[in-house]
């Protein structure tokens, strides 16, 4: 009779399969009445005070460009206009990338690039790549914590899948877009064309939209002097020696004839006739910084530090305060919708409803970041597929501008329309990605290329360690410095390494679909060493290495263990040790051999 042979082996779990969710919350049908009302009463006293944290939000975003334009001061307009660094589109991408990993949001990053252009320290066109960096920059939150779930080799492929679906968007999007903006300024064009369209004024017939609101907090605490910004605006050099700060809230113009003497007259009389106009100071301004005696400077760094403080700490009160609300059954809620599809002809809208879920629950967090870390490690045990999370992501990421609209829409009426202009390019940037990247199945590329790295990171742990440090922090550290020493070393340098990268990439797709296309060396990589193209041996080179420390760590912890039990045993055992002293160096013997034979396993097990 021929062996039964098992078919176990041959089925392999697919490792992007679902998982069933079970509902842990209290449902509402089992709690009593005491229990209900307890529950209405804490959700409507937090509803109340999600609001007022909104609030204190939008006030702070006005206080930061108020503090930008007096940290700003009446030449630092022109330094940021003629600065070379910043007019680099590549040393503007990296520096969005930094200010947002500092920061770890982009709502909050791009709210400051807002409240700099309208401050006027920063152009519409050179704040383009500041807004693209942005949103590389909080794609890092999600990536590490995937890093979490790296004890479970198939939790851990999916999660850091389902996270750098994300990463993988926004450096794609930016690949196409921002040599295209450089070119063309579409997206400046774009949105200067539709800001026109809105016809908003300027001055003080502009509409005042979130100020009418935000206007009785930042009053009392700061109040600049309008004039004095546009005397600057307008090269007035009186305007120059004047402080921004305001003191006078309620004025007069008292305007009279008078003879006026001229210069340069050589006939007499050397006077004139004009209408001359006087101020008259009625009643101060009741802002905290009225009388001070500090200079501009120091009250916009002031200013600046606390309207930063606050603005942070009430983007993670409003975090903390939601997922408050919405503990117990959000990942039942999730699955349920996130997962459902529509019926056949229909099917392909449920991306796009997905988006929306994506930009509504974006809005309300006001952080995109935080949205994306908290459906990572769902993906991760496999409640939401990596197919759905992808357009959560992306509507993700159309959520998250609304932060920069909400701050354009609190900025002063004559910078109202570049405030926003560039919060509109933030949000058509997404957009022009979601038409790249979305509507046709055969270009969701971020998909593939995350799983393909969510195996490669499965395999070899260690390496999104290195993905992580290289991608966010060594490349744009790089970026940044050549961008410093001048276009010429930074067009030396990355171009060819861009060229070798394009190539590989070509090499590679061909030995994979046309290999008879290719010349017989380079129908595969083994020409080069192993090291150069594998990272078998990398991964040999890691574990010996860790292998080491722990064996290290292992041995130290031994022997400082034996050290303190034999103080304790000495001075319990100090009448058996003179009694019987050929058992006690026996004993010391064993410990001697056993501590050693550990050390010598954990050697051989690196070795």
């Amino acid at each position: 009779m021929a062996p039964a042979l098992s078919t176990v082996a041959l089925i392999e779990e697919d490792p992007w399969e679902m998982l069933e969710l079970q509902d842990t919350g209290v449902k509402w049908a089992d709690l009593d009445t005491k229990g209900k009302i307890l529950r209405v009463l804490i959700n409507a006293a937090k509803l109340f005070l999600l609001v007022g944290l909104l609030y204190m939000f939008v006030c702070s975003l006005d206080i930061l460009s108020s503090a930008f334009q007096l940290v700003g001061g009446k030449t630092a307009g022109d330094i940021f206009q003629e600065n070379t660094v910043l007019s680099n589109p590549l040393a503007g991408l990296v520096i969005g990338m930094l200010v947002t990993l500092l920061v770890q949001s982009s709502s909050t990053s791009s709210s400051i690039v807002v409240s700099m252009v309208s401050s006027g320290l920063l152009e519409v066109s050179t704040a383009v790549p500041i807004i693209m960096g942005t949103n590389i920059g909080t794609s890092v939150t999600n990536t590490v914590v995937a890093m979490t779930q790296v004890g479970d080799r198939n939790k851990f492929r999916r999660a850091f899948a389902g996270a750098t679906v994300h990463d993988f968007f926004n450096w794609l999007s930016v690949l196409v877009l921002l040599p295209l903006e450089v070119a063309t300024g579409y997206l400046v064009k774009l949105t200067d064309l539709i800001i026109k369209s809105f016809n908003i004024q300027s001055g003080e017939n502009a509409p005042a939209l979130l100020n009418v609101i935000t206007d009785p907090l930042t009053h009392s605490i700061i109040v600049l002097d309008e004039s004095v910004i546009s005397g600057i605006a307008t090269g007035d050099p009186e305007a120059k020696n004047k402080s921004l700060i305001k003191v006078w809230c309620q004025t007069a113009s008292n305007t009279t004839v008078q003879n006026v003497t001229t210069s340069n007259c050589s006939d007499f009389p050397c006077w004139e006739l004009k209408n001359v106009t006087e101020i008259i100071n009625i009643k101060k301004c009741n802002h905290i910084f009225v009388n001070t005696n500090l200079s501009d400077l120091a009250v916009g760094l002031i200013l600046l530090a606390c309207s930063l403080l606050i603005l942070c700490t009430c983007l993670i009160l409003i975090v903390k305060l939601l997922n408050s609300m919405l503990k117990g059954q959000v990942a039942v809620v999730i699955k349920k919708i996130m997962n459902t599809d529509f019926p056949f002809p229909f099917a392909w809208l449920t991306g796009y409803i997905a988006m929306v879920v994506g930009a509504g629950m974006t809005f309300i967090v006001q952080s995109s970041s935080v949205f994306t870390s908290a459906i990572t490690p769902l993906v991760g045990i496999g409640v939401i597929k990596i197919e759905r999370a992808y357009p959560l992501s992306l509507g993700s990421n159309i959520g998250t501008t609304t932060t920069a609209i909400l701050a354009a829409m609190a900025s002063p009426g004559e910078t109202l329309g570049n405030s926003l202009q560039i919060a509109l390019v933030h949000l058509f940037f997404n957009l022009s990605g979601i038409l790249l990247w979305y509507p046709i199945p055969f270009t969701r590329l971020p998909i593939r290329m995350a799983k393909a790295l969510g195996q490669l990171t499965a395999q070899y742990r260690w390496f999104s360690g290195v993905y992580i440090i290289f991608c966010f922090f060594a490349f744009p550290l790089v970026v940044f410095g050549l961008s410093l020493a001048g276009w010429l070393v930074l067009v030396g340098v990355l171009v060819p390494i861009v060229v070798v990268l394009i190539f590989i990439i070509v090499v590679n797709s061909l030995q994979k679909h046309k290999p008879q296309w290719l010349p017989s060396i380079l129908q595969s990589w083994d020409f080069l060493p192993l090291w150069a193209h594998s990272l078998e041996p990398w991964d040999r080179v890691v574990t010996t290495m860790a292998a080491r420390c722990c064996c290290c760590c292992k041995c130290c912890n031994t022997t400082e263990e034996n050290e303190e039990m034999g103080k304790h045993e000495n001075m319990d055992q100090e009448i058996e040790m003179y009694d019987n002293p050929t058992m006690t160096n026996i004993r010391k013997i064993k410990e001697v051999k056993k501590t050693s034979d550990s050390c010598e396993i954990f050697k051989a097990t690196s070795l």
